[in-house]
């Protein structure tokens, strides 16, 4: 059976299947250290109308405000936020974790947190993926970019578990290639691409996948069938009775990344290409699980289920437990925690016997290994990381007394047999994914594996079905059955079509009596030949610890004094001991020990005994052990002595003793030399437990290293982060200097920064028009530097008021060559509306300030010709009219827009254009150009008066030019 894990079940509610089905994708996008640059990569290629949202999740540090924001925002036209609580994700839009958050998305919502855990062991990005998996199930798709660390790899996986799809760096293209490739290695990317090129990839064919719904079963039936089949027959797996949406969705994928389309062609391809079986084989099993999943359902499990199991259990009682389904084995060893934990809380002395299966034999490999990495601190509590695990360079590895508790195999449940005579079986979240005609089969088998009381754990999202009658639940919210007393397993068992029920559905009751007497006869030969060939045997390990004894061994071995022990050599009687070590010693070496004849002392009786001692080996737990035989020798038959001549019996005597005496003595030699070593051994052991003692501490400290290990590589990346930031900052803010610099010497005004010392911070190219200031006066005070103004400097008296009042002061100041400017003094305020300064700036106002009294006088001349009597005009050196009085246009009764601009031989409809004027203006007008004195008075009867002309500097108008005044002075009518 394959062994389908998720993440969580809420994933798979009538209430989140509706909203999983609709939507737009979610991008999820974890980085740490080099994260800004991938990211930027990213978004320079992402269209804005994508259609996903994007929610980027980075190791921030907490104690600064980020600018990522900002500088992402110039990366894309899609609107850049920083995430707030509650906020609704929607498509085309960027969302930022802010610093010292944690955030999850729960029906599209953002949710933001306080941190939980320490600094330098949060996993933000897991947390994020892993909420997302939940959230949008195969509408969720994650990205692991340049980083340190393994941070969003159990994100991945469950993402990968909910039917999303799967990113990460090329590791080569990114900064810091440790969190892509985690990823990689653990088997949870399904695309590895350089950050640029992954828009490209999401935007063709994974997010057309995304998008689409799933093809109906009569439309996809055909070839899905084909591809099902070539499962079978390659794997010998059959995935017909899965749920065909599951199996549709997971094929698609495989499909997809291979640029396929039909059903059809990737079953052909598939007979093309035997390594794409693997690849497709792996891909439906969905291999996602956690530690302590659902916790509370554990904290049940470990409060209310299982001290009511065990409330009236012996001590020596073998609990047994088995993990349907455990993937990489993180459940399983949770429940040997909760047991563990439970055992030492109670003072339980029982066994536990704990058989862990699955399907994948890449999975098995994985939970053997009981190495795991970092972020299972998530779902791992720091008590249990300390008691139960030890910290290594790759992980977390399971202690040694958690893994021995636990047995992992590969089995398929519909096809092997069950494990028997169980107290515990868990199995969550695997019928979810089964059709209900498999389900129905599953549950009897569970019962028939259950021993009678024993408890069935399910997942939230699964149940019993009808099977009502086989189960009592003890808690629905968390799916504890208890198994009710009942042969109806027994009998759908029998009746059903699993294949390990086949052979016995089959024979007849002859068969079975048949096998049965057989049995018996082999039993009791076996009996027989024990009882009368056999000798006394007893079975230790390679140190003589005795494991199990046959037989009556009251003559060799004997309980020895002091302390209980189990230790053959202990408690070996006389004459045994010395040679029972050196066998023993000899037998871990592989060489046995056969038949040596050794005199053992029984109750002051010497007897001789045949010592065996074979090196033996266990297949199934790779024990190694030793046979320790036993055999007594019959005393041989009394002869008559022969004589011999010449032998006397008093001196035979004598040697006999001694002989004995020396062998008293070299055996109390030998006990003597024996209790030393005895007594060595025991100093030994204490030294050796002082040094145990000492590892521990060192152990301790060791984590103690490894946990600022870890907060300092987390600073690290923090500190990358945020140099990356900063460096982007300075970029743009060397932008902005550029900018301001060309601004100001563009706009042609004068400025200089002061402090509030009034010392010169920076100044402008146009400022040295008024103060003489080099590049080097930056930093010395104002007042040393001489202003070219006229009159009296009070612009410092102006710049100390400021500072004091805060109001701005103008004035108008003129400088030696001539030029006005307008001087402004305004207080320099920071960004923080802090006042640090004075700015004073210089406009040039030189023609504004000419062009005010050019009018001035303009108008003061106006004013003097319109208060002369005779009429009056005023020509320029090229005879137009600049102006006129008053009395003219009366005396000549023409309008100023006749007069003013036309030439002087163009008025009153030409009655000034006569030979006489003429000469009289080309004579003077060389005089005129000269600027000399020159006057004329001439009468012109046509006319009608007498004309003056004189040659003036220019007045009206100030332009510089020359100009003629004629005036007409008397009537010549009048006057003749």
């Amino acid at each position: 059976m394959t062994q389908t894990k998720t993440q969580s079940t809420s994933s798979t509610s009538p209430g989140n299947q509706s909203r999983q089905n609709g939507g737009f994708p979610i991008v999820g996008l974890g980085a740490s250290a080099g994260g800004l640059e991938a990211f930027e990569q990213f978004f320079r290629h992402i269209p804005p109308d994508s259609g996903m949202a994007f929610v980027l999740v980075s190791h921030l540090d907490p104690s600064h405000a980020s600018i990522l924001t900002e500088i992402l925002q110039r990366t894309t036209s899609m609107p850049v936020a920083e995430a707030q609580d509650q906020m609704r994700v929607m498509p085309n839009r960027v969302y930022v974790i802010p610093p010292n958050r944690d955030m999850t998305i729960f029906h599209g919502a953002l949710q933001l947190s306080i941190p939980a855990e320490p600094h330098g062991q949060r996993m933000p990005i897991d947390l994020f993926l892993r909420s997302l998996a939940e959230d949008r199930a195969e509408k969720s798709i994650g990205i692991i970019l340049s980083g340190t660390g393994t941070d969003g790899t159990l994100g991945l996986r469950a993402i990968l578990g909910a039917g999303g799809v799967t990113l990460a760096q090329e590791p080569t293209t990114a900064k810091f290639d440790g969190m892509p490739v985690s990823a990689i290695q653990a088997g949870y990317v399904t695309h590895i691409l350089p950050a640029e090129k992954m828009p490209e990839v999401l935007l063709s064919g994974i997010l057309a996948l995304a998008r689409q719904p799933l093809p109906s079963p009569p439309i996809a039936s055909s070839g899905i069938n084909h591809i099902l089949m070539q499962l079978r027959t390659c794997t010998g797996h059959d995935f017909s009775l899965y749920k065909k949406s599951t199996i549709t969705r997971r094929i698609q994928r495989r499909m997809s990344q291979n640029g396929i389309e039909d059903t059809e062609t990737y079953a052909r391809y598939l007979r093309e290409h035997p390594a794409e079986i693997a690849s497709l084989f792996k891909e439906l099993l969905i291999n996602v699980t956690s530690f302590f999943r659902d916790p509370e359902a554990f904290v049940a499990l470990k409060q209310d289920i299982l001290p009511a199991v065990l409330a009236d259990k012996p001590e020596d009682y073998v609990f047994r437990v088995w993990v349907a389904g455990c993937a990489t084995g993180e459940e399983a060893y949770s429940i040997a925690i909760v047991l563990r934990e439970l055992m030492d809380k109670n003072q339980y002395e029982f066994k536990s016997q704990i058989y862990s299966t699955d399907l994948a034999d890449d999975t098995i490999t994985i939970a053997r290994a009981g190495l795991y990495p970092p972020n299972i601190a998530l779902d791992v509590t720091p008590e249990r990381l300390r008691r139960f695990f030890i910290k290594e360079d790759d992980g977390y590895r399971v202690k040694k007394e958690i893994r021995e508790m636990v047995v992992f195999a590969v089995q398929n449940v519909v096809k092997d047999p069950p494990f028997t005579k169980l107290d515990l079986l868990s199995c969550r979240n695997l019928m979810i994914y089964l059709e209900p005609e498999l389900q129905n089969r599953l549950i009897p088998a569970f019962h028939y594996a259950l021993k009678p009381g024993g408890v069935l754990f399910l997942s939230p999202s699964e149940g019993i079905g009808n099977h009502t009658e086989l189960f009592t639940p003890l808690n629905r919210k968390w799916k504890f059955y208890r198994a009710t007393p009942s042969a109806a397993s027994t009998r759908a068992i029998l009746t059903s079509n699993l294949n390990w029920t086949t052979e016995p559905v089959h024979k007849t009751p002859e068969d079975i009596m048949k096998s049965a007497r057989e049995n018996n006869l082999a039993e009791l030969t076996r009996r027989m030949l024990l009882q009368f060939y056999a000798p006394t045997s007893v079975m230790t390990d390679l140190k003589g610890n005795i494991l199990y004894v046959y037989g009556e061994t009251g003559k060799y071995l004997r309980p020895a004094p002091g302390h209980a022990t189990l230790n053959m050599i202990d408690m070996a009687r006389e004459g045994l001991q010395l040679e029972l070590r050196s066998a023993i010693s000899a037998a871990n070496q592989g060489t046995p020990t056969l038949d040596r004849e050794l005199p053992v002392k029984t109750n002051g009786d010497v007897h001789p005994v045949h010592l065996c001692v074979r090196p033996l080996s266990n297949p199934n737990d790779r024990q190694n052990l030793l046979l320790v035989s036993f055999q007594d020798i019959a005393p041989p038959t009394p002869d008559k002595p022969a004589r011999t001549k010449g032998t006397s019996k008093p001196n035979e005597l004598h040697h006999i003793e001694e002989l004995e005496r020396e062998l008293a003595y070299t055996k109390e030699n030998l006990l003597a030399t024996i209790e030393e070593q005895f007594a060595s051994n025991e100093e030994l052991k204490c030294t050796n437990e002082e040094m145990q003692s000492t590892n521990e501490e060192l152990q301790s400290t060791n984590e103690e290293l490894e946990t600022s290990k870890e907060e300092l590589q987390s600073i690290n990346e923090e500190l990358v982060t945020l140099n990356s930031e900063l460096q982007a900052k300075i970029i743009q803010l060397a932008d902005m200097q550029n900018d301001m610099k060309n601004l100001l010497d563009n706009i042609h005004i004068g400025t200089i920064f002061l402090d509030q010392s009034l010392i010169i911070r920076r100044f402008t190219r146009d400022a040295a028009q008024i103060y003489r200031l080099v590049a080097s006066d930056v930093g010395c005070a104002l007042s040393d530097i001489k202003p070219e103004l006229e009159g009296e400097d009070d612009l410092l008296d102006a710049a100390h008021a400021v500072l004091d009042n805060l109001v701005p002061i103008e004035r108008e100041v003129k400088t030696l060559n001539g030029n006005w400017y307008l001087a402004r003094v305004q207080p320099y305020r920071t960004l923080e509306n802090m006042i640090d300064g004075v700015v004073l700036t210089f406009t040039n106002i030189t023609e504004r300030t000419r062009a005010i009294a050019m009018q001035e006088a303009r108008l003061l001349a106006e004013s003097i010709v319109n208060t002369v009597r005779e009429p009056l005009i005023v020509l320029s050196n090229t005879l137009k009219v600049v102006t006129a009085s008053r009395s003219f246009y009366q005396s000549f009764q023409v309008t100023p827009e006749e007069t003013v601009g036309r030439t002087i031989y163009e008025l009153g409809g030409g009655q000034w254009n006569i030979p006489a004027l003429r000469n009289l203006l080309e004579t003077i007008l060389p005089h005129n150009q000269t600027f000399e004195g020159y006057r004329v008075e001439h009468d012109f009867p046509t006319i009608g008066h007498r004309i003056m002309l004189l040659n003036a500097r220019s007045i009206i108008g100030q332009t510089g030019e020359p100009q003629l005044i004629l005036l007409a002075m008397d009537n010549v009518t009048d006057r003749a």
